[in-house]
């Protein structure tokens, strides 16, 4: 899943504690203090998804949020001490997708953030390919089957959704938990061996040498990503 984000956020401290969970959860942020140098930030550098909150200095988040919509789709999370109606009312009005009213829990906040990527990511995906082909395996998208040369490799439905979603991705590095939100469609619920077992069995079917895959890399201290070449 795609996860680079831009928090815009004046509040020192919560900038730093949100980026840092956000981090832990494997996803790239950028962090701006006023309106100006985010969306200076917004127009130099490709991102996912903008947290903003509203009261910030220089330009508020609501001038932010209309420059952003005049030109992109890129989901909005509108943060703000603000509890009325009418605030919620115009943030909504102007283009954001989401709203959370400060103090919030952390873990409400991850999954806001969760749930606006999968809902861009899916809008925004491009037409799936009928195949993936990449070094000596084919991938058949549609009839879901995996060819190694010209031998067909049976994989189970797990392994075959877990194959997909990395090959889709390649070279993107995903934590074991985003993998789990992906493939599994649930919470993750620190189940490592569960995640681990799949890709080991999966590397026995589709590597040369499991011992040292090309397809199905570890990112040591991260988690996986997709290998292997055109």
């Amino acid at each position: 899943m795609q996860g680079n984000i831009l928090l815009i956020e004046d509040d020192k401290d919560l900038c730093k504690l949100l980026s840092d969970n956000l981090r832990l959860e494997g996803y790239q942020v950028r962090t701006c203090h006023d309106g100006i140098s985010g969306l200076q930030d917004f127009h130099n550098n490709d991102c996912h998804l903008v947290i903003l909150d509203i009261m910030i200095p220089q330009k508020n988040g609501y001038e932010v949020l209309s420059d952003i919509r005049k030109e992109s789709n890129i989901p909005v999370l509108l943060l703000t001490a603000k509890d009325s109606e009418a605030d919620k009312v115009s943030g909504l009005r102007l283009g954001a997708d989401d709203y959370l009213t400060k103090p919030f829990g952390l873990s409400e906040f991850l999954a806001r953030v969760l749930a606006l990527l999968r809902r861009y990511t899916v809008f925004n995906a491009p037409p799936a390919d009928a195949f993936v082909i990449t070094g000596n395996l084919r991938i058949d998208t549609a009839g879901r089957e995996v060819y190694k040369d010209s031998e067909r490799i049976e994989l189970t439905a797990k392994e075959f959704d877990l194959l997909l979603f990395l090959s889709q991705n390649k070279g993107q590095v995903f934590t074991k938990r985003q993998i789990y939100h992906a493939v599994w469609n649930d919470e993750y619920a620190f189940d490592d061996n569960n995640i681990m077992v799949h890709i080991r069995r999966l590397r026995k079917k589709i590597e040369d040498n499991p011992d040292t895959p090309k397809y199905i890399v570890t990112v040591w201290g991260v988690g996986y990503k997709f290998g292997g070449e055109r």
